[in-house]
């Protein structure tokens, strides 16, 4: 029982100590804060593999092993039109290094396009 009264106390000491340190820098409250980093522009890279994907299993194949490839974010796949879409970081990956990874898995590619990724 005296245990419980310890701790009761001690947190309601705390308490205000607490609330000053949220109100003053909210960053305190957690040791494992970071500053946040700022946002890399990432680019979507819109690939038509050869051989063409024919099937559910053809698109997961792509979708599991793109990802793990560097700096890759997402990846969508479009059986009807044949397409891949790859968003990126372009500071860890280029085009050549998607192609690659394609390259890899046994789909050679063509690119149709390599924009900024909006959103």
């Amino acid at each position: 029982m005296k245990h419980n009264i310890v701790i009761v106390f001690v947190a309601l000491m705390l308490a205000p100590l607490h609330t000053t340190l949220a109100t003053q820098n909210p960053s305190a409250l957690s040791p494992h804060s970071t500053p946040a980093a700022p946002r890399t522009s990432l680019k979507v890279a819109v690939l038509i593999p050869t051989p063409q994907m024919h099937c559910q299993k053809c698109e997961n194949k792509i979708k599991k092993n793109m990802r793990f490839e560097k700096g890759v974010r997402k990846v969508e796949t479009d059986l009807e039109a044949q397409h891949v879409s790859i968003t990126y970081d372009p500071k860890k990956a280029t085009v050549e290094s998607l192609q690659a990874g394609m390259k890899k898995i046994g789909y050679d590619t063509k690119v149709v396009s390599d924009k900024g990724a909006e959103g």
